[in-house]
């Protein structure tokens, strides 16, 4: 068995078809393994950064509590605040009575709270919409009046959902913001599903770090990996897979290297990648080479950490104890934001996910110091009328311009900066050939490229139209995120086809 990627999803799928009994190998192009699953000194020594991914809202998810993890998660009190510089603020947290309490105004509070009851209850049915598609059991387990009530929220846009369940602007911004991880925004028809999710995710399972970086999560499931007989082989870059009478037979590695499949391949690349570069010409159907052009690429991602010197003085008392502050002061600013970077422009007032490790975690930084993780979206390539010079010239003023925001709601931060480290959308790319223009969601999130249409109804169930081939990435369902879901349902295709 080839499997193409050393990522969250290549790994799930590595350690359960070694599980299983087969010989594994793991080809993967960086001379690390882990793909996504890193964490480095970005800035100054002693300070550790994840580079994708920081925080995992699915922890126990099928593979992870199959596989057993020995990963040492934290939880801070709070998973996620939404403060604004009026003073207000919406706090989500597991403690379902914190969030009521602050969650804009007392009747959000408890308007909240039902919701967060409502999906505790029907959640388990509803995860297990994250396996294989079509998910039949799932669907009768909820039940008709939930089903209906589910049904109706998520055809919502995010903003319209917001708008007639809440009265408050605080409350209003919560779920919005959360849809903006990816690339759906407020007034995204359907757009309501992630944005549920994320939101009332965080009140059951909340958003874990794992302490040590996500690299503790690489770890173990490279150690459950080899205990099992895999092998993972770094700096191998595959150039092209070889299909022989309609089967995969073989991949080559740049520099003409051929390694033979004698089972099966399953690719944790891109979907793009996979159907338009490294399969050969010719060998797929032109309706799925047609479909898989139309899978339109999520936003690019702008990312700042930050070395400090203390934790950040947020105003808001309760975003100094959240793992998570969103920023984005209303419903209408974050349409603003979602608005601009579909133009190609920079944002002048960027959306940010703000993510506080070190709360949790003291190994991230020097004893009494901390770390701070920060991403908005942009555009893969800004606007070359409006932006001249690209990136090169524009990545400090958006850095500058992160920083600036974090200061409204936090004023003295400028001062605690030791260090920062900018990514931009090439950046990403660069390190990371999965992330295409700096996308971190293999493909875009919007309803016409989720559940059987991702990344296209032609092979939405991991198989592809070649024999033996397999894409098990965050292209397929159930999409991005740390949860190894992806090559997990890719992997038991594999296994139920052999």
């Amino acid at each position: 068995m080839l499997v193409i990627g050393s990522g969250p999803n290549g790994l799930t799928a590595a350690c359960r078809l070694a599980r299983a009994g087969l010989s594994v190998l793991v080809l993967e192009a960086a001379e690390h393994p882990g793909g996504g699953l890193a964490t480095v000194e970005a800035t100054l020594p002693g300070f550790l950064h994840d580079t994708c991914a920081g925080f995992v809202t699915f922890r126990d998810s099928v593979p992870f509590r199959e596989l057993a993890l020995p990963v040492d998660w934290g939880l801070a009190e709070i998973m996620s605040t939404h403060p604004a510089p009026d003073g207000s603020v919406a706090a989500v947290s597991t403690d379902l009575a914190l969030s009521e309490r602050h969650f804009g105004d007392p009747e959000d509070g408890r308007a909240f709270a039902e919701l967060a009851r409502f999906h505790a209850r029907v959640e388990p049915a509803v995860l297990d919409f994250l396996g294989p598609l079509p998910a039949v059991r799932p669907a009768f387990a909820i039940g008709p009046a939930d089903g209906l009530r589910l049904a109706r929220a998520y055809a919502s846009s995010s903003g319209a959902f917001a708008r007639r369940t809440f009265r408050s602007e605080a409350a209003r911004r919560v779920f919005p913001a959360m849809g903006l991880h990816v690339d759906v925004g407020p007034d995204d028809a359907f757009g309501m599903p992630l944005c549920w999710m994320l939101t009332l995710r965080a009140t059951t399972a909340g958003f874990a770090v794992p302490r040590g970086g996500m690299a503790a999560v690489g770890r173990a499931l490279l150690a459950d990996l080899t205990a099992h007989g895999g092998e993972v082989r770094c700096g191998a870059r595959v150039a092209r897979v070889e299909v022989r009478r309609g089967t995969a037979s073989a991949v080559v590695l740049v520099g003409g290297e051929r390694i033979e499949a004698r089972r099966a391949i399953v690719a944790t690349t891109h979907a793009r990648s996979l159907f338009l570069e490294l399969v050969e010409q010719g060998a797929l159907p032109s309706t799925v080479v047609g479909s898989v052009r139309r899978f339109r690429p999520g936003w690019g991602t702008f990312k700042v950490d930050y070395a400090l010197s203390g934790p950040v003085p947020w105003a808001d008392e309760l975003s100094r104890r959240s793992a998570v502050v969103h920023v984005g002061h209303s419903v209408d600013e974050l349409a603003r934001f979602t608005s601009q970077v579909r133009s190609g422009a920079l944002p002048d007032r960027p959306y940010l996910v703000v993510g506080q490790q070190s709360l949790v975690d003291p190994s991230r930084a020097p004893e009494g110091q901390h770390t701070l993780y920060a991403y908005t979206h942009a555009p893969s390539t800004p606007d070359p009328t409006a932006h001249p010079g690209g990136w090169a010239a524009w990545r400090d003023r958006l850095a500058d311009a992160v920083g600036a925001r974090i200061e409204e709601l936090a004023p003295g931060f400028g001062e605690r900066v030791l260090g920062r480290a900018i990514r931009d959308p090439g950046d990403l790319e660069r390190g990371n050939a999965n992330l295409i223009g700096g996308d971190l969601g293999g493909g875009s999130n919007a309803w016409h490229h989720s559940l059987v249409l991702r990344p296209t109804p032609l092979a939405f169930r991991y198989r592809t139209p070649i024999r033996g081939l397999y894409l098990g990435s965050s292209s397929t369902h159930p999409g991005p995120g740390v949860h190894g879901m992806c090559g997990w349902n890719a992997s038991g295709q594999v296994l139920a086809d052999l």
